[in-house]
């Protein structure tokens, strides 16, 4: 009996890979449907060895044979070399930014300023910025850093500061809960974030929100205008083994009542969702039993209205969530689902979901499903129009986890066009669209540090951006990115900084009009930047 069952183990394990089975809630969707869309058949390449990637901008399907090779692959030198590439022509350095000294902080001897938001926060219709570190991180590991804002230091577009409150604090250990969205109607952003606030009988660490506050502090001083500690909020602790699920949490402005403007905040908070008002009254929450690694909704949500009825919907890649917070499917769609978007696929807005690359309708229907063996873990999924070739909105899907590769995958015929070899960053995450040349233009892609052409495969380095550090104090190491049009001609820029470092990097086109008085709006893609997934 026990041979009989090892044979019929053996027989399913190779079902599955033959044909990529996966059941969505009794739905069967077949890989015979799934390997159709591998549309773009390049010649096969070698297999990777252990300690290989291939050259950036390479175009190939990768073999299912050869999946587990993406997977684990590492470059021989990844902690001390940063691939080269050709400068992007039309890219000019227009601002480095110090950040001022004063808001910098020295740990181990290595000095840097923090994680970044950026938005209007004095009223004169530029980009400011806001510098912000955390406490409570873990002690060693992935985890290392701060967790729960402490320092807030803001400047604007010349360097020069503006206001700071708090002190001390580490680098974040991953983006944390600090937002900038206009919150009083003055007509500057304001700060929305959560705060440290410790007390002597309360024992608290990194896997505790106990001695956490939430507060809005006035954009133009920094003053304090709001707190309160929501139980849905100080009870919740870390509860998956790993901590990954607990780590990611991000303040989401949404807009759940269907007002003029956005005035309630989503958050995740490990198992627990919390949707507040503008007064930071609690109302609704949402609990998951799915909390372990790579068997848990996204890292970080996201809010969009989906059904047009004009209020939000929060997706979490296992769930839609209605305005109300009341469920409007709930599915678990494939594993490792990392990165999750609501935006425009096939003329209709989706659910785009990176865990086996699935789209799925408001009512929970399944548009595209490209299953375990084309996208075994999907780590990042980004939507915009990256090809003129082909109609509507395409996906950049980080398929094969923390790797370079990627599937740019078209929404009109549900196929994938061509896979590309990006080139090689620490963390193989931070993937973001970029209208660099206007909205009537392909948009290219943000990468470790590198602007991508999909539409050719071909990426280019910015001038003058030097690799991240973070490696000094941190087994992280990336750039992070917000693309907005700073200059007013319709274009927009980058606004790019390493969290470990001390400069803010701001790149636009070539023969941007200097004389063109910017007029910065601030919006969805700049107060919910996704940053990392």
């Amino acid at each position: 009996m026990g041979d009989m069952n090892a044979n019929r183990s053996i027989r399913k394990r190779i079902c599955r890979a033959l044909f990529g089975m996966i059941l969505l809630e009794g739905a069967l969707v077949s890989f015979e449907a799934a390997s159709s869309l591998r549309i773009n058949q390049a010649p096969e390449l070698p297999a990777l060895k252990r300690n290989e990637f291939r050259a950036p901008g390479t175009l190939s399907p990768p073999p299912a044979a050869r999946i587990r090779a993406h997977a684990t692959a590492k470059p021989a030198n990844a902690a001390d070399k940063t691939p080269t590439g050709p400068p992007r022509e039309d890219a000019v350095l227009h601002r480095k930014l110090a950040i001022p000294g004063k808001f910098l902080i020295t740990r181990k001897g290595h000095t840097f300023g923090g994680d970044l938001r950026i938005g209007d926060l004095n009223g004169d219709g530029r980009c400011d910025f806001l510098v912000y570190r955390c406490n409570h991180g873990a002690p060693r590991g992935a985890h290392m850093g701060g967790m729960k804002p402490t320092f807030l230091g803001a400047f604007d577009l010349d360097g020069k500061d503006l206001w700071s409150v708090g002190g001390g604090g580490n680098h974040p250990s991953r983006p944390m809960s600090v937002a900038v969205k206009d919150w009083t109607g003055d007509g500057a952003d304001d700060v929305i974030c959560f705060w440290h606030k410790p007390q002597p009988d309360l024992e608290a660490d990194w896997q505790s929100l106990a001695d956490a506050v939430l507060q809005l502090r006035d954009g133009r001083t920094g003053q304090l205008l709001r707190e309160a500690a929501p139980k849905a909020i100080t009870e919740r602790r870390r509860k998956d083994p790993v901590g990954a699920n607990w780590v990611h949490q991000r303040l989401l402005i949404a807009n759940f009542r269907g007002l003029p403007e956005p005035r309630e905040i989503a958050v995740k908070l490990g198992d627990t969702y919390v949707a507040l008002d503008e007064h930071f009254n609690v109302l609704w929450t949402y609990r998951t039993e799915w909390v372990k690694y790579s068997q848990c909704p996204a890292y970080i949500p996201a809010v969009g209205d989906i059904d047009g009825d004009g209020r939000d919907e929060l997706l979490t890649g296992y769930h839609l969530l209605d305005d109300d917070g009341s469920v409007m499917w709930k599915r678990k769609l494939g594993a490792n689902m990392d990165s999750v978007a609501i935006d425009r696929w096939d003329g209709a807005m989706r659910a785009i979901c990176s865990g086996f690359g699935h789209v799925m309708t408001a009512d929970g229907q399944a548009v595209l499903s490209l299953g375990g063996t084309l996208a075994p873990h999907g780590q990042e999924v980004r939507v915009a129009d990256f090809d003129r070739n082909h109609p509507g909105n395409e996906m950049a899907l980080r398929a094969f986890g923390h790797t370079p590769t990627i599937h740019v995958v078209g929404s009109a015929t549900g196929k994938i066009i061509r896979t590309i070899e990006l080139q090689f960053s620490p963390t193989n995450v931070g993937m973001e669209p970029v209208w660099w040349n206007g909205r009537d233009q392909p948009a290219l892609l943000f990468n470790g540090g590198w602007l991508w052409d999909l539409e050719q495969g071909k990426g280019w380095t910015l001038p003058g951006l030097p690799p991240p550090n973070g490696g000094e104090v941190h087994r992280m190491a990336f750039h992070h990115v917000i693309a907005a049009n700073l200059c007013g001609d319709e274009r927009e820029e980058l606004v790019v900084w390493d969290p470990t470092a001390k400069n803010v990097f701001i790149y636009t086109q070539k023969g941007v009009d200097e004389s063109i008085v910017p007029d910065y709006r601030h919006g969805p893609r700049q107060y919910n930047p996704r940053l990392m997934d």
